[in-house]
């Protein structure tokens, strides 16, 4: 069983590529709906034993505590210092522990599951450009070792750690700009997102779960 972790900045200061894809006073909302089914699909993976997400937003925390998720408050440092804390810190180093994107709102429960059945030592999962990452995965009584931001993908291999092959569209196509944004509605996207999204008048904008 693993640890799941989930660092998430401030709903004010998240996702600033993807704005201008929802009005800009519904920005904060696209945010939280894509970590809330992020958090969700987590959550239904029978794998995944807790899910901690590491965050300063007051209502990111309570968003993730309703869902089932513990939250711990970001230790300051950037992303990489938060994803140590929550897996290395906060689960130890005598858990299995995961580090997600919580901009993962196409994500399925077995898709992660799949991936983790994987692991046998520390490794990746990239996005779907193949240039960033999506999940690094650290078994009990192995460091996490992230090393998130720009060519991330590349960063984590050169640093040891496996690369992880499978057909995953939900978990590799993280939301960083409106055209991975209709991406994920292609591929089926949470109830959350789709649900913000029909609000506001895109009333076929997503796709059947897959």
């Amino acid at each position: 069983m693993w640890t799941a972790v989930i660092p998430v900045k401030r709903l004010g200061v998240a996702k600033t590529r993807l704005r201008g894809a929802v009005p800009v006073d519904r920005h904060p909302e696209l945010a939280l709906a894509m970590v809330r089914d992020t958090a969700a699909a987590v959550l239904a993976a029978a794998s995944v034993a807790e899910l901690l997400v590491v965050t300063d937003d007051p209502q990111v925390g309570a968003a993730v505590r309703e869902l089932g998720a513990r939250v711990v408050a970001d230790p300051g440092g950037g992303l990489n210092a938060a994803m140590r804390f929550g897996a290395d810190e906060t689960a130890g180093l005598s858990a299995h522990r995961a580090v997600l994107a919580g901009d993962l709102p196409a994500l399925r429960p077995e898709q992660l599951d799949e991936a983790l059945s994987r692991v046998s030592g520390r490794a990746f999962v990239p996005d779907a450009a193949g240039i960033g990452t999506v999940l690094l995965a650290a078994p009990a009584r192995w460091a996490l070792q992230p090393r998130f931001g720009g060519p991330s993908a590349a960063a984590h291999a050169e640093s040891g750690a496996a690369l992880l092959r499978g057909d995953w569209p939900g978990l590799r196509q993280d939301v960083d700009t409106a055209a991975d944004l209709e991406a994920v509605l292609g591929l089926g996207a949470g109830e959350r997102t789709c649900g913000l999204l029909r609000e506001l008048g895109r009333a076929t904008a997503c796709a059947p779960a897959a």
